[in-house]
């Protein structure tokens, strides 16, 4: 693609928007973790790139983003709001470059790039996230934007609906009128673009790596260095592609058999030799149906969150010294990142599905009275959490954290489905090309299809829709309860082990105390040390078949 914007006589950057960390097994099981891909993401060619909120939640990723990865793509990292501590002196410095002021190859373009993190609180001891309004006030951001460029380059690990980007483009705007800005942002994990103004636009490239966001932007005027901004007429496009081979060879002109490069099959190949070398393929066992986080309601025979309620957390949440007392388990949706599908599941499955760290934190003897309240109030949210570090929001899915205005595009109509309203359904808008009765075009595959405040033209290849579902904050299994007898009802217990997630421990603790409960941080316990992860995968060997 470099090659043929050479040729067109036009300028192509790559920019990556931060979370290169967990979530796949080649990172998660490697020891230490990143053992294979800090050397592979190395071998990209990036122009800008900054950090992500994954990167910065331990002590030990956040040294080696900044021995590491800072090092590798030393010109063209940017920690506009990010400064690390120094283990010898303890000193604060800058994670990177504040700022880059880039020139490009072929039209001459001078850019500044700046490179944000959303306000993240939850960062390790060696990081300090600067909050984002108190960035634009130092002195250093104050002469970057008074730097006249002919655009305004913004990256982030920052969703484009969340109140940081919005503010960084105020303050750009009232020093600029009318310079082009380019936001790209990241962590929402949608695709999805937003207009600020006639000049300024964002896009944000989906989740996990699963499309490759394309802005392209036409009639920037070049100015020189004492110009002041003046009114022009750009024009910006967006495309999201799908990425795969088919949709690469298309963009590039090429095949099977031109596309490969000698580089590209030397990386391949250290792909290869770490995936074995982890064995990342092996099975654990055979799912048995497809399950899915938003693509079934929830509740559902195929949701991936009523399978982790009615059968993977009873079966598997227990302390031996407390196994036959009554007890309710708590998990945050946010915890499970991706479906399970039908077939084998791997190794490298466990780290897809759910790739963190957290384990089992519980209160002893929490009056059933009180504890039964404390899901009620994880899903509705509301005053008693705030807006702040506690919003209930953090506890969701990504993509249900900062969502567009297209999210909830069909929330009327199908309450009779489920519990949860459905945010995008069959008959939308978009209208598959083809497909059944499409008059002999072939049938469509499901997939992404798109509306953003650019339209509902975005998505490179066109897919028939699928229907996506709301999922609540946080589930709850009841374990160990009195059994049914007869056709009474069996009485609630009196106390129960309050068992969580450690995620959610916060959160837990305000909503016992709203519900009239007098716990603190102080009555909390290790309940087991077993991740998420781990019991997931232990769970599937115990209960699936091993081979398919």
């Amino acid at each position: 693609m470099r090659a043929k914007a050479d040729e067109k006589g036009v300028d192509l950057l790559v920019i990556d928007t931060g979370d290169r960390i967990e979530g796949n097994g080649l990172y998660d099981a490697s020891d230490p973790k990143g053992k294979y891909t800090y050397d592979i993401f190395r071998e990209q060619s990036i122009d800008a790139l900054c950090t992500g909120n994954h990167e910065l939640y331990l002590e030990a990723s956040v040294d080696r983003e900044h021995n590491t990865t800072v090092p590798n793509f030393k010109k063209s990292y940017i920690a506009s709001n990010l400064d690390y501590i120094e283990p010898e002196t303890g000193n604060q410095i800058p994670q990177a470059k504040r700022y880059l002021k880039l020139k490009t190859k072929n039209q001459g373009f001078n850019i500044v790039a700046l490179g944000f993190l959303f306000n993240f609180d939850r960062n390790a001891n060696n990081s300090v996230v600067q909050p984002v309004e108190e960035t634009m006030k130092e002195e250093w951001f104050q002469s970057a934007i008074r730097e006249k460029p002919d655009v305004f380059l913004v990256i982030g690990h920052v969703g484009l609906r969340m109140k940081e980007y919005e503010t960084i483009f105020k303050v750009i705007r009232d020093q600029n009128w009318y310079t082009p800005i380019a936001f790209l942002g990241g962590h929402a994990h949608v695709r999805d673009a937003r207009k600020f103004d006639d000049n300024a636009f964002a896009i944000a490239s989906g989740r996990y790596f699963e499309t490759i966001g394309w802005m392209s932007i036409d009639g920037i005027k070049k100015k020189s260095q004492n110009q002041a901004s003046t009114e022009a007429a750009v024009t910006f496009r967006r495309k999201y592609i799908d990425n795969n081979l088919f949709g690469l060879y298309y963009h590039t002109g090429l095949n099977e058999t031109t596309f490969p490069t000698d580089h590209g099959r030397n990386v391949s190949n250290t792909i290869t030799e770490g995936r074995k070398a982890l064995k990342l393929d092996n099975s654990f066992g055979c799912a048995p149906q497809d399950l899915w986080m938003s693509r079934a309601p929830y509740p559902a025979n195929n949701s991936i969150f009523s399978w982790l309620e009615t059968q993977v957390l009873p079966d598997s949440i227990v302390n031996e010294e407390r196994k036959d007392v009554p007890r309710l388990a708590i998990v945050n949706t946010g915890a499970i990142r991706f479906d399970i599908f039908k077939g084998a599941f791997t190794r490298d499955s466990t780290f897809l599905i759910s790739p963190f760290i957290s384990k089992f934190n519980y209160i002893a003897d929490v009056p059933y009275a009180v504890a039964s309240k404390v899901l009620e109030l994880l899903n509705s949210g509301g005053q008693v959490f705030g807006a702040g570090k506690l919003d209930t929001k953090h506890l969701t899915i990504p993509e249900q954290v900062a969502p567009s205005p297209f999210f909830y595009t069909s929330m009327v109509g199908e309450a009779s489905e489920s519990s949860m309203p459905m945010f995008i359904e069959e008959d939308t808008q978009q209208k598959p090309l083809g497909g059944k009765g499409g008059g002999g075009d072939p049938e469509l595959i499901g997939g992404y299809t798109t509306h953003d405040d650019l339209g509902d033209d975005g998505d490179d290849a066109v897919h028939s829709p699928i229907k996506f579902y709301a999922v609540p904050n946080c589930i709850q299994s009841e374990i160990a309860f009195p059994p049914e007898k007869g056709q009474d009802m069996a009485k609630d217990p009196e106390t129960v082990d309050l068992v969580f997630i450690d995620y959610v421990q916060p959160w837990i603790i305000k909503a016992l105390q709203f519900s009239g409960g007098d716990f603190g941080t102080d009555d909390v316990k290790v309940y087991s040390n077993s991740t998420l992860t781990d019991v997931i995968a232990s769970w599937v060997k115990g209960h699936w078949e091993k081979d398919c």
